[in-house]
């Protein structure tokens, strides 16, 4: 194996591991956290863990073994059922993020109404058609044998392996795949959260004139106390960009590039370089570790879980080493107490 081979082996097995944990930790603060199965979102939060759960440990592990031994994993009838899971799993984990970003707009621009206009029939509804989409073009997709053992990507994925005979087919197909699945959720993303920063400016505007007006009106505050409250105002709009940055841009950087290569591919008869490929994918892969930093477990409610977690665990460690020590200081004191003394 070359030294590019050897750290894209290592960069996909350090994915699976943060994914692994990352995405376990935010399950079981599901299944522990009353209000957080009660939350509309926390069933968008599961769908999108349920995918990147299933993705990191079907379709990563195979990239490895597909990087170390530059061949085929598995049979034939196995790759078409993970290049099915390839397909189905990325387009339901991108429709969830759409859900997502849709719920976030609605609680921030209709604050009053939220619980009026989102309700978990309309979640149950929005996830129901994620699995739809998700599942006719994967099926499609598995029915025409366009999944397969793809070499540039060491991956089961999208592949035409007729393309003499139907490459119009594939071509169509697969712009349809990105322009109703990544473009689609690109354009929500973009919409909805760049009006829930619009309306978080605002917001931070109006507190803004009246802690100035407050400053203004208490003639003798100390100068450093006026330099920390423009500092906090500076701070808070600076957050809000920040927090949307992040949301739109692991979308654009995780996927961007796969998705080009692949409407590359389609009309350019010059080959990926394996190289390249396999960094698109293992890109796009990423984003499956990075989805519960960005949407769960940096959020006040999840960290507060996990902490309860590990206290409630570290409670149980403390009395169960109690426990032990009483139980063999028991015999050890009845052993003091039957030795007669001199």
């Amino acid at each position: 194996m070359h030294i590019a081979e050897i750290a894209l082996s290592l960069l996909v097995v350090v994915i699976i591991v943060v994914s692994l944990l990352s995405n376990v930790v935010v399950l079981i603060c599901f299944l522990y956290n009353t209000e957080i199965r009660k939350q509309v979102p926390g069933l968008f939060i599961l769908n999108l863990t349920f995918c990147n759960l299933l993705l990191t440990s079907s379709n990563m592990p195979l990239t490895v073994v597909g990087l170390v031994s530059k061949g085929h994993p598995g049979g034939q009838g196995f790759c078409q059922f993970i290049g099915f899971l390839d397909t189905f799993l990325t387009t339901n984990s991108m429709l969830s993020m759409a859900a997502l970003s849709i719920d976030r707009w609605v609680a921030v621009v209709f604050p009053l109404s939220y619980h009026s206009r989102i309700r978990h029939r309309d979640a149950v509804l929005a996830v129901t058609y994620a699995w739809v989409h998700s599942l006719a073009f994967s099926i499609v997709a598995a029915c025409l044998s366009w999944v397969g053992y793809h070499q540039p990507y060491a991956s089961c994925t999208l592949c035409n392996v007729r393309a003499s005979a139907v490459k119009t087919g594939f071509a169509v197909y697969t712009l349809a795949l990105h322009s109703l699945t990544f473009l689609l959720v690109l354009v929500v993303l973009c919409v909805t959260y760049l009006k829930v920063l619009k309306v978080a400016r605002f917001h931070c505007k109006r507190i803004d004139v009246i802690t100035m007006q407050t400053l203004v009106l208490l003639v003798d505050i100390h100068p450093s106390v006026r330099q920390r409250c423009l500092e906090e105002q500076r701070k808070r709009r600076r957050r809000a960009t920040r927090k949307i940055s992040t949301f739109i841009g692991t979308f654009v950087v995780c996927f961007t590039p796969y998705v080009l290569t692949r409407v590359v591919e389609l009309f350019v008869v010059v080959p990926i370089s394996p190289y390249w490929g396999v960094l698109c994918k293992t890109l796009a892969y990423s984003k499956a570790a990075c989805d519960p930093f960005v949407y769960s477990l940096l959020r006040h409610q999840y960290r507060k879980t996990c902490g309860d977690i590990i206290n409630r665990f570290l409670k149980r460690g403390s009395r169960h080493v109690s426990v032990s020590l009483t139980t063999v200081k028991g015999p050890m004191l009845q052993g003091q107490q039957a030795i007669p003394s001199s």
